[in-house]
């Protein structure tokens, strides 16, 4: 068995328990966490964690942050001014999470989201060096009303996140799932 058939078999057991009611936004979240180096083989995958989900009887969302930070930039007025001055980038980081937030909230509460539905993020990895996911988890947490999993190349260790393996992690408390070693 790969490591993401074992992935897709613990989200499925996890993903089929009852749901207890009442719990925070940042008490719905779930890190689907994996090897950085894995990444194109979830991604080519992820349509059995939708299978997975909907077996469980619940609705499925698919959010991908990929193209976000390009789609971003190209709405920008001024954008080649900032090609021209890359470090002048940074300043406009703030702004560019506050959309990112802005946009995961607006599909977290349309009128089709319920407590049985999950919202899936894939493409964080593609936020890296633009915007922290800690940030963003804690902005659209309080937006959550089923699950929000967030499909995380990185590590985990204890409540320890660290995404592509290359910063110092958070500290959250959101349900890890995960492949141990030994398995």
């Amino acid at each position: 068995m790969t490591k993401i058939e074992r992935l897709l078999h613990e989200y499925e057991t996890h993903i089929r328990l009852p749901w207890q009611k009442g719990l925070a936004g940042a008490q719905k979240v779930i890190f689907v966490v994996y090897d950085k180096a894995d990444e194109l083989k979830l991604r080519a995958r992820i349509e059995e964690f939708e299978i997975a989900t909907k077996a469980a009887g619940h609705s499925w969302t698919l959010c991908d942050l990929t193209d976000s930070f390009p789609h971003w930039m190209a709405a920008i007025d001024y954008r080649d001014s900032y090609f021209e001055s890359p470090d002048d980038i940074e300043g406009l980081m703030p702004q560019f999470v506050t959309q990112i937030i802005s946009d995961i909230a607006t599909v977290l509460t349309d009128g089709s989201q319920d407590e049985t539905r999950v919202v899936a993020l894939t493409g964080v990895a593609c936020l890296f060096g633009f915007a922290h996911v800690s940030e963003i988890v804690k902005g659209i947490a309080p937006h959550v009303q089923g699950r929000l999993v967030v499909f995380f190349p990185g590590e985990h260790e204890g409540n320890n996140y660290r995404l592509l393996d290359a910063r110092d992690g958070w500290n959250y408390l959101a349900v890890p799932i995960k492949v141990s070693n030994g398995i």
